[in-house]
């Protein structure tokens, strides 16, 4: 069944692992590496964006919420409304420390920067 706004309201993990995340004018930024699921109360944390370096050297994780991601049928991408300076100062990590303990401490710090409504509230 599709949302609001023409998404769908169910979508499989890997479908969506590998997928290209772009700026709002197109340009690719990084690629979902993983998600995140809060177990607790069944919501997805964060995305775990990748972005820069080659062929995995250089390349840091950003964890973005779920809700900042918006899925561009045409472009086969999601699109977020960030410009690679902001995504370059925002929180970033290797996956073992964005998820260590459970993800708390970067669930926290990534909505804040982005400003997301956070889901456990």
């Amino acid at each position: 069944m599709p949302t609001q706004s023409g998404h769908t309201s169910a979508i499989r993990a890997k479908k969506v692992i590998g997928t290209n995340v772009k700026d709002g004018t197109g340009e690719k930024l990084g690629q979902v590496e993983d998600i995140v699921l809060d177990k607790q109360s069944n919501q997805i944390m964060f995305a775990i964006v990748g972005f820069g370096g080659v062929l995995g050297l250089g390349e840091k994780y950003h964890p973005v919420p779920w809700s900042t991601l918006d899925y561009d049928k045409d472009e086969n991408s999601y699109v977020v409304n960030l410009s690679k300076e902001q995504l370059k100062a925002a929180p970033a990590d290797s996956i073992d420390e964005l998820t260590k303990n459970d993800g708390l401490a970067y669930r926290d710090k990534t909505y804040a920067y982005y400003k997301a409504k956070p889901y456990w509230q």
